[in-house]
């Protein structure tokens, strides 16, 4: 059969059918993004921007990142910069385990709720009916304890505690009878504050629940997904390929992080694991595989005082991303920071682990420029990566104002809040921008380019001047005083 040679276009037509073709693309993206369909770009391109935002961002010599992309179960980015021993001039891999602090949280809850799916718990049921000596057990829910509206005061947060008594090896008991005769932040169920106390108390029901160390339920939850290097931290274990956690400091130098014994994060944040092992955790947490319908919707679905602000549900996060749900959760702990992050549309996972506390780069704002570029919506420069909701915004009186003036202090950061020559409220923390603030209430401030909120104490006119606020950002929450008072 003899074949026939196409005929070459003349350049004319070639250029014409080139611009038409260039055409139909650029239509065929701007429909995708109305209609707000995600696009896809092949995990080469995805890999190419992924590298080159790490190599802008990231000093190779210093400490640095592992990340892991993925759609599903195709792999579209692993790998690291910088370095995993600065002393030893290690190169960081993406094999390379880390602590991953708060990101533990999920991990806690899910173990609980396999309880409540198993039948041996309720939600409803109250702290008592397990610690049946913690003061106000009756009160409190297990529900409250996994979304952070138990009120019970969060024992990070007391002042100069990961300093001087985190470093003490303490039990179970131990660590709960350090905080349960602590004044309560407030009634159970009536607002929300970051707690993790909350936690600690979800690991002592778990070890009540099943009569062993609370890490034991999570290694039987992980089995079968083959999750090996998720385990509870150990500060007197060899863990092979273990990455040294530093803190970098305001001019951006490495030093040795501050020591805490392993035993205090508890439930609440003790877990390390990889990029890899909590790629396989999204896939079974988001697939089905380890809660039913209803507890896995309860986890990811926040209810009441959590729903306003914080979008909480237990040990996730709701968020958007370039009109995109997104279920997520961050982590900060000596010589680390983490995020994991969830897109329900695309099933897309964000990986970014960090081993360094402290500024510079941070994995949550790191983590939502990667998935943009993974759903082919890349931020321009200069554009936030945040996506703050709409929240209520009342006008303060020039009293209200000046009643919140002041300059609030916790041991890791400072804020100051001063009214400018404009007569703007402005907020500004050391080395930042002065941002305005805008009035939830009297009480509560918020500003609008990060989820960043600050609730101030006491919140009554009546019960005399503000000594204090609370600066709560994901799942950061700094309670800090009134300096001169």
């Amino acid at each position: 059969m003899n074949h026939a040679t196409p005929t070459r276009p003349s350049g004319r037509r070639r250029l014409l059918r080139q611009a038409l073709g260039c055409w139909g693309l650029m239509v065929a993206v701007a429909a995708a993004a109305q209609q707000g369909v995600p696009l896809t770009p092949p995990p080469q391109q995805v890999a190419a921007e992924v590298t080159a935002l790490l190599a802008a961002r990231i000093n190779p010599a210093g400490p640095g990142v592992a990340v892991l992309v993925a759609r599903g179960d195709t792999l579209l980015f692993r790998g690291a910069r910088g370095m995993a021993s600065i002393e030893l001039g290690v190169p960081l891999s993406a094999d390379h385990v880390f602590r991953i602090g708060s990101v533990t949280k999920q991990f806690t809850a899910a173990a609980l709720l396999r309880q409540v799916d198993a039948g041996r718990a309720a939600l409803s049921d109250p702290l008592s009916a397990y610690l049946p000596d913690f003061p106000g057990g009756k009160a409190i829910t297990l529900a409250h304890l996994l979304n952070h509206t138990s009120g019970v005061k969060s024992y990070t947060g007391v002042p100069g505690y990961i300093t001087g008594p985190a470093r003490r090896d303490l039990n179970t008991a131990e660590l709960v009878a350090s905080f349960q005769n602590l004044p309560v932040d407030f009634a159970p169920g009536v607002t929300w504050a970051y707690n993790n106390s909350g936690y600690v108390l979800v690991g002592a029901v778990i070890e009540a629940l099943t009569k062993q160390p609370w890490p034991r339920a999570v290694d039987e939850m992980l089995r079968p997904l083959n999750g090996a290097h998720t385990r509870a931290g150990d500060d007197r274990a060899v863990v092979p390929g273990m990455a040294e956690g530093y803190s970098v400091g305001a001019d951006n130098r490495a030093t040795r992080a501050v020591w805490i014994s392993m035993t205090q994060p508890h439930a609440a944040g003790a877990l390390l694991s990889t990029v890899d092992d909590l790629w396989r955790w999204n896939l079974a947490l988001h697939g089905g595989q380890l809660l039913t319908p209803d507890s896995y919707r309860r986890m990811t679905t926040p209810e009441g005082a959590p729903a306003i602000g914080a979008r909480y549900g237990y040990g996730l996060q709701t968020a958007r991303l370039r009109g995109q749900a997104v279920l997520e959760h961050g982590g900060g702990i000596p010589g680390f920071l983490s995020m994991l992050m969830w897109l329900p549309g695309p099933q897309l996972t964000v990986v970014v682990l960090r081993n360094a506390d402290g500024p510079g780069l941070a994995p949550g704002p790191l983590a939502r420029e990667i998935a943009a570029i993974a759903i082919g919506q890349p931020y321009r420069e200069g554009e936030s990566v945040n996506e703050v909701p709409e929240r209520a915004q009342r006008v303060l009186t020039l009293a209200q104002q000046q009643a919140l003036v002041g300059h609030y202090v916790h041991p890791a950061f400072s804020y100051k809040v001063f009214i400018d020559a404009e007569g703007v409220l402005r907020g500004q923390g050391p080395g930042q921008a002065a941002l305005q603030l805008y009035a939830e209430t009297p009480w509560r401030l918020y500003v609008k380019e990060v989820p960043a909120q600050f609730d101030f104490e006491p919140a009554d006119a009546t019960a005399g001047p503000v000594t204090g606020m609370t600066l709560t950002q994901g799942a950061v929450r700094l309670v800090m005083k009134r300096q001169g008072l």
